[in-house]
């Protein structure tokens, strides 16, 4: 059987946090998933 890569969504939402600490943070914990795998 093949293994399926399984695709995960984050959503960061929040009014106190900027744009742009929104993409600090999507881009730190999109790599973290991407090193463990």
């Amino acid at each position: 059987m093949k293994r399926r890569r399984q695709v995960k969504y984050i959503f960061v939402t929040g009014g106190v946090v900027s744009s742009l600490g929104k993409g600090i943070t999507s881009a730190s914990i999109g790599l973290l998933l991407k090193l463990r795998g």
